[in-house]
């Protein structure tokens, strides 16, 4: 695992950067959430965060290249004038938009869409992926 820390880009901005490498197994959902909760603090969009992030992770260690034995994810996480920048990087590969199941599967990205300002998929699927959202933190 690895994590660096920068935690001032400029004297009249700070801001909190930081990122970690994970292994892609289940257990580590658990510690890609601790990761996130401890860059934020007791900010009020923090356990929506935490949500957003633990879906995201999910969708890494299950439908990505990263489930592949030895697979990784990287979780980074910027806060800069009030406002959180989540990434979730993975394995990569073919990603085809699934069809609404009845049961608990298939919500992860609307969970996000509801509660972030915005959110993307970075990536051709030949390659990494990032799949990343942005919420207001005060």
């Amino acid at each position: 695992m690895y994590e660096y820390a920068v935690t001032q880009l400029r004297p009249s901005y700070p801001a909190i950067c930081r990122s970690r490498t994970f292994p892609a197994t289940p257990d580590q959902v658990r510690e890609a959430r601790r990761f996130l909760a401890s860059v934020m603090g007791e900010q009020p969009a923090t356990d929506a965060a935490v949500l957003c992030v633990s879906e995201l992770v999910s969708n890494a260690i299950l439908h990505s290249n990263s489930r592949r034995p030895g697979g990784t994810f990287t979780v980074r996480a910027s806060i800069r004038m009030g406002l959180l920048r989540a990434e979730v990087e993975d394995g990569g590969g073919r990603w085809r938009p699934r069809r609404r199941r009845p049961g608990q599967h298939g919500r992860g990205l609307t969970i996000v869409e509801a509660l972030a300002t915005t959110w993307a998929v970075i990536g051709s699927g030949c390659g990494p992926r990032t799949v990343w959202f942005e919420m207001d933190c005060r």
